[in-house]
């Protein structure tokens, strides 16, 4: 994450909490964050230097005035102005880092090779939970290549159970004894 993202999404957050519209305006940002996914070619509008800031900052408002928090708007409109729009996903990575961090809420990634049922993800929910003590927020990716078993990504750490993890443990194991 830059710099840059994490002082500019960090200070929309203080802002949000002092207004108490944290939750709002991240349900928006995931939304924005999306959007411009899908649409890169709306925010490489939003860096023409072809464009005045201020015709850029016309474009956010035709687009949003009326549609996100004017909080949110008003901070598309800074980016834009400092030539920083490019680094809006790192802002909302440390938005929501922060929300989490004060929601008590541990983002857990699920990785398999077939999807999960609604009762696993439901018990392994339960189970993260009662372990950290936090809400747990679990995304599932599959992965092809884990054979079975699952992984999870969470915190900065891994917990690997797949059983491509297991074969390689065992060829590290084969390859050490017999050499």
């Amino acid at each position: 994450m830059t710099q840059v993202g994490t002082v500019y999404g960090e200070a929309l957050y203080e802002l949000a909490l002092s207004e108490g519209l944290d939750s709002a305006i991240l349900a928006q940002l995931g939304v924005l964050e999306q959007a411009f996914r899908s649409e890169p070619d709306y925010l490489k509008l939003l860096r023409s230097p072809n464009l005045s800031k201020s015709e850029r900052c016309g474009i956010l408002d035709e687009a949003f005035r009326d549609r996100v928090q004017p909080y949110l708007l008003n901070f598309l409109k800074i980016l834009v102005e400092k030539g920083y729009i490019g680094s809006f996903s790192q802002c909302c990575e440390a938005f929501t880092r922060r929300y989490n961090e004060d929601h008590g809420i541990l983002p857990v990634t699920a990785v398999t090779a077939v999807a999960l049922t609604a009762e696993q993800t439901a018990a392994l929910t339960e189970k993260l939970s009662r372990i950290t003590g936090k809400t747990i927020a679990l995304r599932n990716r599959l992965d092809p290549q884990v054979l079975g078993g699952v992984r999870l990504d969470y915190d900065g750490k891994r917990l690997d159970d797949t059983i491509a993890h297991r074969l390689e443990a065992i060829r590290g194991l084969l390859k050490k004894d017999v050499l």
